[in-house]
């Protein structure tokens, strides 16, 4: 299946956080807190502005990004668990 967000939402895929610290030891799946990090699958065309004139988004399918503990919304599309959110929800681009 495919899917295209529609206006400023943008489709993200959670990146994986690392299951041992520094020290080697291992963080049980218990013990995790959900990563806020992603990259983006996918993002809509742009919110319109009071003109109705599109305002492109900032960011672009690729790009990794940190956004907020609570942000989006989860869904499951061809067995993949992703995250629909507004560009506001996103903190900001992860560079490097």
């Amino acid at each position: 299946m495919k899917f295209r967000p529609l206006h400023d939402r943008v489709v993200v895929k959670r990146i994986e956080a690392e299951e041992k610290t520094v020290g080697g030891i291992i963080i049980p799946d218990t013990a995790k807190e959900k990563p806020m990090q992603g990259e983006i699958i996918a993002a809509g065309p742009g919110a319109r502005n009071e003109q109705g004139q599109i305002v492109a988004l900032d960011v672009k399918a690729g790009d990794k990004i940190l956004f907020g503990k609570w942000s989006g919304t989860e869904v499951k599309i061809d067995g993949a668990e992703l995250l629909i959110m507004k560009e506001s929800d996103i903190m900001g681009i992860i560079e490097g």
